[in-house]
This record gives structure tokens, sequence and C-alpha cells, in this order.
């Protein structure tokens, strides 16, 4: 696949999250999206990232609290991803499984519903 700078690959992960159901982003509070290079170990293993509490999990958020964080790794990304039609589906499919984390779906459950 060519290379995609950040600012082209950022466009990818916005338009693919106005391509989501609104019943799934509407309940996204406090949350934010975020494109990194790598995961902080460097390795090209993983896609996307959870940073957070699940609802599941939490009571109400205080003032000032940080928000959650949904991250994307571009170069895992784009490692895993043939085409740019790959990719925007490799986009999707990783924002799907990262904003299930936050409603407190775990990866198993994501298995059995098919989005592994």
């Amino acid at each position: 696949m060519r290379e995609v700078d950040r600012d082209e690959f950022e466009r990818l992960v916005v338009a693919e999250l106005d391509e989501l159901p609104d019943d799934m982003v509407d309940g996204l509070d406090n949350v934010v999206f975020v494109v990194e290079d790598r995961p902080e170990d460097g390795t090209l293993d993983l896609l996307g990232l959870y940073d957070g509490v699940s609802l599941t999990e939490r009571g109400q958020y205080g003032f000032g609290e940080m928000p959650d964080r949904i991250i994307l790794y571009r170069e895992p990304l784009l490692a895993v991803s043939e085409d740019e039609e790959q990719l925007r589906d490799e986009i999707h499919v990783t924002l799907v499984h990262e904003i299930a984390h936050f409603y407190g779906i775990d990866d198993d459950r994501l298995h059995e519903l098919g989005w592994d």
C-alpha cells in the first residue's frame, strides 16, 4: 500500500466515524479520538486501543475529568492494508472494536459477534 500521511489518515478516520450508526456514537461522552503512528512498544501488532474506564465500570465523571481516548495506530493499520478500500475497512472495524470497549463489551463478546 502507498504511504498515507497523518493528515490524510485522520481524514479517513473522520470519514469512517461519520459512517457509524448514530446510536453507536451518540452515547460517547467525554471521549476523544486520537491518531498515533505506533503503540508505545513500537510494534505493529496493535491496531487500536481504548484508554479509559468503560461505562459498565464507572460512576459519574467529575468536573475537570480527563476524557477517555480511542487511539488508532496509523502504521499498523497501513501494514495490514493492501489498498485504500481495505484500509477504510480496517479503520471501521477498529473504531467499532474500541467503541465497544467504551460500552463495556469485551474481546470474547466481540469475537462471538464476529468483530475480531
